[in-house]
Formats: structure tokens, C-alpha cells, sequence
């Protein structure tokens, strides 16, 4: 049976983990959103809207994704340091 510190630690650990997922989908779907936007500005004209849209998506879609990335290999290295302790 788990104590509760064990509880906490496992809740804030779940939290953290769906933090990281959530974060990691909508980083790499506005990265997406971006490679779209490109492909059909390069298709049809290559403006200085779709520069600036690009510009923004590519700079809010890092903002999100790099912390998403670097919080899943935290959440995973602490489910593995447990696992082995164990």
C-alpha cells in the first residue's frame, strides 16, 4: 500500500505527464499547422502574411514544445529511477 507522500508523489507525476503530452500534441500540430500554411503559400503566393503567420506559429509552437519535451523525459527518467529502485 502506498503512503500518502507516495500518493502525492504519484498524482503530481500523472499531472505532470499529461502537462507534457497535451503540450508535446499542440506543439507539434501548430508545427504542422505551419507546414501547411507554407506548402500552400509556396503554392499560390508566398506573402508577407504568410511569412509573418509562419513566423509566429514556428516561434509559439517552440514556446510549447521545448519545456513539453524536456517535462516527458523528466516524468519518464523518474518512472524509471523508481522502477529500478523497486
Amino acid at each position: 500500500m502506498l503512503s500518502n507522500d507516495s500518493e502525492s508523489l504519484a498524482m503530481r507525476r500523472e499531472r505532470a505527464s499529461l502537462i507534457a503530452n497535451t503540450g508535446r500534441r499542440i506543439g507539434y500540430s501548430i508545427f504542422f499547422l505551419s507546414l501547411i500554411i507554407f506548402v500552400i503559400g509556396f503554392t499560390v503566393e508566398f506573402n508577407n502574411l504568410v511569412a509573418k503567420t509562419l513566423t509566429v506559429l514556428l516561434i509559439v509552437g517552440s514556446i510549447i514544445l521545448a519545456p513539453s519535451i524536456l517535462l516527458h523525459y523528466a516524468v519518464r527518467g523518474a518512472e524509471r529511477e523508481e522502477k529500478e529502485k523497486s
